[in-house]
């Protein structure tokens, strides 16, 4: 499955460091998991982490999910050494932090030419920059770091994320406009189960492919949430039944549940029922 074909509704990040962690993973539901050299991972400990990640992407054992390494910014003293490291490797994404301008990641791309580039989006000159982006040919999509983005701001942490709406809003107009994964920022309580659940809702609410998460035990609540229903899939299903019904005698709209379904509707319900499918095979896969 290509980035845009694949669910993300949970992507679990995991430090590179921490061998037990990654061997974990391997068994965990989430469906893409970000190795991380960056932040989870003290100075003294990214020169092993780096070659314990390379490692694990020559071993694999991590299914049809999305495996990305956040690496190191490319300003730091790690930051090279990393990408060129995952080129050697063979990863199949690599996430740049703090990306503020498309320039950051013609760099990247030097240094990696094979994959695919995602760009953590946390900083005030990265979402106002969030079109020029997204435009970038080689980026598959954008992870909200809303802690740094939060921190940069000086605003409150809030439930309702208000705050913080304006910026997760203009990265997710850019992602669209340019076909591109909008990943939604991580919740840091991990063990309040409703707040997860809330703020899960409200970045599916907005359109969010999926949550970022910091522990696994946050996978089950975020992969319900960014699933399509049951109710969902089965409405998606008459939608297309009923406007393909219409087509065929010669109408342009149809009607389902007392409401009009055009073509947009359509879109909509073929995306939903392409989710729900892609979620099913990895689950199946999972389930192995």
């Amino acid at each position: 499955m290509t980035a845009t074909h694949r669910p993300y509704r949970s992507v679990l990040y995991i430090p590179g460091s921490n061998a037990r962690a990654i061997e974990k993973a391997r068994g965990l539901k989430a469906d893409a998991l970000i190795l991380d050299l960056e932040d989870a991972v003290s100075p003294d400990e990214k020169p092993a982490a780096r070659a314990r990640v390379s490692a694990v992407l020559s071993e694999g054992g991590f299914g049809g999910r999305t495996l990305i390494v956040r690496i190191n910014g490319l300003d730091t003293e790690w930051g090279r050494a990393d990408a060129e490291a995952m080129a050697q490797a063979g990863a199949e994404a690599v996430l740049l932090p703090k990306v503020s301008c498309p320039a950051e990641l013609d760099a990247l791309a030097a240094l990696v030419p094979q994959a695919a580039l995602w760009a953590m989006m946390e900083t005030p000159a990265g979402v106002l920059n969030a079109a020029a982006i997204a435009a970038h040919p080689r980026l598959a999509g954008f992870v909200l770091g809303t802690n740094d983005l939060a921190k940069d701001l000086g605003c409150l942490h809030r439930p309702d994320r208000l705050p913080l709406i304006t910026s997760l809003e203009l990265c997710l107009l850019a992602a669209r406009a340019h076909g591109r994964i909008c990943v939604d920022g991580v919740y840091n309580a991990f063990r309040d189960t409703e707040g997860l659940r809330a703020e899960a809702e409200q970045g599916r609410a907005l359109g969010m492919d999926g949550k970022t998460l910091i522990h696994p035990a946050q996978i089950d609540v975020v992969n319900e949430v960014f699933a399509p229903t049951a109710e969902e899939i089965e409405l998606a299903r008459r939608q297309i039944a009923a406007f393909e019904a219409a087509q065929a005698e010669g109408k342009g709209v149809a009607v389902v549940d007392g409401r009009i379904v055009e073509n947009l509707h359509v879109e909509t319900a073929r995306a939903t029922l392409s989710k729900a499918d892609a979620i099913a095979a990895l689950e199946t896969e999972f389930a192995r």
